[in-house]
């Protein structure tokens, strides 16, 4: 088997691999949208997304999700990501965060991002969480 074939075999399984998780930790309604929204322009690094950050990164054995699930918080509010945070706020009760632990996630933020973006993570969090129906204590 040629290097380009190899690389084709395994770029398929990483993709493979990334859209089952990707699925799983995004919920298919999310996935299905946008797969649905590809376009010839955006295609590339739709795939691209789905075979390194979600096939090859999130689906190493070095961390669990939750883990994960809180170190994209933490980088998405660093870089004041806010069209992603509430899909991964979401992503994160899928993967088993508490309301509560969300809640230190963005407070250690604070210390280490800025008072203001924890602010604002706060704020997308918080009105994630009431559309999921996750209230205080939880």
């Amino acid at each position: 088997m040629s290097t380009d074939e190899t690389r084709a075999t395994d770029d398929a399984s990483r993709r493979d691999a990334g859209m089952r998780v990707r699925r799983e930790v995004l919920g298919e309604a999310h996935v299905d949208r946008a797969e649905a929204a590809k376009t010839g322009f955006t295609e590339p690094f739709q795939d691209l997304i789905t075979r390194y950050a979600w096939g090859e990164i999130w689906n190493r054995e070095g961390l669990d999700r939750r883990t994960r699930s809180c170190m994209v918080l933490t980088a998405l509010t660093a870089g004041g990501h806010w069209d992603e945070l509430g899909m991964h706020v979401r992503a994160a009760v899928g993967n088993g965060l508490t309301r509560d632990e969300i809640a230190e996630v963005f407070l250690q933020a604070a210390i280490y991002c800025g008072v203001p973006a924890a602010n604002k993570a706060f704020g997308i969090a918080q009105r994630v969480l009431d559309e999921l129906g996750e209230h205080d204590g939880q």
